[in-house]
């Protein structure tokens, strides 16, 4: 489902230039905005010019706005603007900001200029720095310029992430492997820093809720259903309902303990507790919406929670490891796992089989669709957070089991330093489609550095401010 962001609108004007023009420019950028369908809370019962000038107004802006849990503030200068009342309501707010304002039109005949929309944008841009506060410029444009379009939906999907981000609560299914110290994390810190929250179970809870589920027996039985239509099921009936009772069992804790992500200890005390690799369970619910991180991979769960929000949660993420280098193809490199990612992903019909380098049923086994794609990493240590992001595509290569891709980048000699010198590990999160601007602009409102594997930096800058931009193929 579509993620739902709601704007707090308060196009700004200073009294020194014509309140008429600022008044029918605030208004026609309504219009504009109800034609791209974009949901916003507006300030026109605030005064009757529905515009911020005035600090007595801003109070009361400022009260609405956090009564109606708006996701981002929206500062159109429909003229100058009045730089002190926007950077006081966007402190206040503490939500991500858009900064723009419309083209200007030609001076009157007699010189007089009604607007000076772009210098006021300079003058806010300078106060909300004085006050500490992150924003993101929409280029001065019309609203009936792609830019304008482009910018809105981005800065709605950066919200989106800001949000996700700072309401992250991951149910914790048992310790790490022992084996896999590379996926520590240091649960302190990350509430202490970002606010995420973590909620660990023990495996007999999970193992208490299955069978539960398995008495019920009713959404058990749908689940079957649905894994036998979409899915080619190599397990026996008695495995394939602890798959599907797995993943019942899953929601219902996450929902339990409000969590919306699921990091699980996949092996090997799972296997004794229930019998199945938990992959095919795994991939169950991340269609679903609800990430499922094996090897209990806590920064991987976040980074798939970052990676789908910047999608707007209309595409699902692929949990992965980097495995091995393409046998042909210098820059192309293996993204796979044990069978986790969701079906919607597939380019052919998922087999529910025993994954790789695993003697227990419950893995997936299906070849990824290709395309362009984005590859995304949360990490940190040593008390420092980044996330590693890039472009790739999907690429022809030999088969494999599990689900995977083979992918290629521009340069996997600059992308494999990266990976080894840290602070990341084997693990990613791939999607379809190219989300890398959207989390980069992201990283300023959240805490996190943004760590380009390739020299792009320049590129997404020019794209977040309105030029047309092609990135390097791959």
């Amino acid at each position: 489902m579509k993620a739902r962001i709601r704007l707090g609108f308060a196009p700004t004007r200073r009294s020194i230039f014509s309140a008429p023009d600022a008044v029918k420019y605030a208004n026609l950028t309504r219009e504009r905005l109800n034609e791209l369908g974009i949901e916003y809370v507006d300030i026109t019962d605030i005064n009757e010019e529905g515009l911020l000038y005035d600090d007595a107004d801003r109070i009361r802006i400022a009260e609405k706005f956090k009564a109606e849990k708006v996701d981002g503030l929206f500062l159109p200068h429909a003229n100058f603007g009045t730089e002190y009342e926007c950077a006081r309501l966007a402190k206040e707010l503490n939500v991500p900001v858009l900064l723009w304002g419309p083209r200007d039109e030609r001076p009157e005949p007699d010189g007089m200029r009604l607007r000076d929309s772009q210098c006021g944008l300079f003058a806010t841009g300078k106060v909300l720095r004085r006050f500490g506060v992150p924003f993101t410029y929409m280029t001065n444009c019309r609203l009936t310029d792609p830019e304008f379009e482009r910018g809105v939906r981005d800065f709605l999907a950066v919200c989106n992430v800001v949000k996700v981000f700072r309401s992250t609560r991951v149910l914790q299914i048992g310790p790490r492997p022992f084996d896999f110290w590379s996926t520590m994390c240091n649960e302190g810190e990350l509430l202490e820093k970002f606010n995420i929250q973590l909620s660990p179970i023990p495996l007999p809870e999970l193992s208490d809720e299955i069978r539960k589920w398995k008495e019920e027996k009713t959404e058990v039985d749908k689940v079957v259903a649905y894994c036998k239509e979409n899915m080619n099921c190599q397990i026996s009936d008695e495995l394939l309902t602890n798959v599907a009772a797995l993943k019942v069992a899953m929601k219902a804790l996450a929902e339990k303990y409000g969590c919306n992500a699921v990091a699980i200890q996949c092996w090997n005390a799972l296997q004794g507790e229930i019998g199945i690799m938990p992959c095919a369970a795994n991939s169950l619910l991340i269609e679903d919406g609800i990430p499922v991180i094996c090897e209990t991979d806590i920064h991987g769960a976040i980074s798939q929670l970052i990676t789908e929000a910047a999608a707007m949660n209309e595409r699902r993420g692929m949990f992965s490891d980097w495995t091995v280098r393409h046998p042909d193809n210098e820059n192309g490199e293996l993204l796979q796992h044990c069978g986790p990612w969701p079906i919607s992903v597939a380019k052919e019909k998922p087999t529910i089989c025993v994954p790789v380098a695993f003697k227990h049923n419950g893995a997936v086994s299906a070849e990824a669709q290709h395309g362009p794609m984005s590859l995304v990493r949360f990490d940190g240590d040593n008390g420092e957070y980044s996330i590693l992001l890039g472009h790739a595509k999907g690429i022809e290569g030999p088969f494999t089991k599990g689900t995977y891709v083979w992918v290629e980048v521009a340069n996997l000699k600059r992308l494999e330093a990266k990976v080894v010198e840290g602070p990341y590990i084997h693990h990613c999160v791939a999607i379809h489609g190219d989300v890398v601007p959207v989390i980069y602009e992201a990283c300023k409102y959240i805490g996190v550095k943004p760590d380009l594997y390739d020299p792009i930096e320049d590129k997404v800058q020019a794209y977040l401010h309105g030029e047309d931009v092609v990135f390097d193929e791959v």
